[in-house]
């Protein structure tokens, strides 16, 4: 008995919206559309040059194109997906030391 082959339809390739460096902290929420502040924009830039062994934490996913940095609407999903993950890292409670005693006699 011979198997038959199924031919998989060629996928055709899906074109996500790009964000660039002034417009993701919009999308994300972290700044308003009138705000003129560069707020968000460094944060992001840190993200995304974060070292990739993690020692500073996940690099934030994106892309240059056209000597842009520019960020997708995936990697915005991630972005935030890894910042509620530090949030509620450094939520956690820590243990406590106790009060430490002064060690001068009064």
């Amino acid at each position: 008995m011979k198997r038959e082959q199924r031919r998989s339809e060629p996928v055709s390739p899906i074109l996500e919206n790009f964000y660039d460096i002034k417009q993701a902290p919009v999308r994300l929420g972290i700044r308003s559309v009138d705000d003129p502040t560069q707020s968000g924009e460094r944060w992001l830039r840190n993200g995304f040059n974060r070292p990739a062994d993690g020692s500073k934490g996940r690099p934030f996913p994106g892309r240059y194109l056209g000597k842009k940095l520019m960020f997708s609407e995936s990697d915005l999903a991630v972005i935030a997906q890894i910042a509620q993950e530090e949030a509620e890292a450094r939520r956690r409670s820590r243990p406590s030391r106790g009060r430490r005693r002064s060690t001068m006699r009064r």
